[in-house]
């Protein structure tokens, strides 16, 4: 089955512009254990949410994306399991291609890939990625592209926070998780 036009290497072509290449990625051959996943997908959730009142504000009737949040800490509390997390994941995708508000798109994705980390950890990373992206849109949606730049250095530096101090060496990023 051939992939949707608007997709283009596996993003939204609206939004492509929006989404730098690599912003974090995940350290080739990164192996976690159950815990530390669940440590990622729960930061990933926290990445997430907080972009999610970009897509909320437009949608506010539309709880896909808060599922598939509650879905990812669910499955780190092992209440749920990773193919409810995954189904709850995709609804997120589903609810993305469904908007063309770019900042609401990408808070979205940034949702579906937090329950997504349940089923492979390396969306963790993606969350964080679509939420910055959330945050650019927003600001250059606003008039605000040399203002879009502060904005994602300030929520990089939040998701840094976040990030548990033993897991920063497992991201490779191009903004400094290490260095926090």
């Amino acid at each position: 089955m051939p992939k949707s036009p608007r997709r283009v290497n596996g993003g939204d072509q609206k939004s492509k512009n929006f989404l730098k290449p690599s912003l974090i990625k995940m350290r080739k051959k990164t192996k976690l254990d159950k815990q530390n996943q669940k440590l990622l997908v729960l930061w990933a959730a926290d990445c997430a949410e907080h972009v999610l009142p970009y897509f909320e504000k437009e949608y506010p009737k539309d709880d896909r994306p808060r599922k598939a949040i509650e879905a990812g800490r669910a499955w780190a509390r092992e209440n749920i399991t990773t193919g409810e997390a995954r189904t709850a994941a995709l609804a997120a995708h589903a609810a993305a291609r469904e908007t063309d508000n770019i900042a609401a798109r990408a808070a979205a994705r940034s949702a579906g890939h937090a329950a997504a980390t349940a089923h492979v950890a390396s969306h963790a990373v993606h969350a964080a990625n679509y939420a910055l992206a959330a945050v650019e849109a927003d600001e250059r949606r606003r008039g605000g592209a040399e203002h879009s730049n502060v904005k994602c250095q300030e929520e990089r530096e939040w998701q840094c926070r976040r990030l548990p101090k033993h897991l920063r060496n497992r991201l490779d990023k191009s903004h400094a998780y290490k260095s926090i």
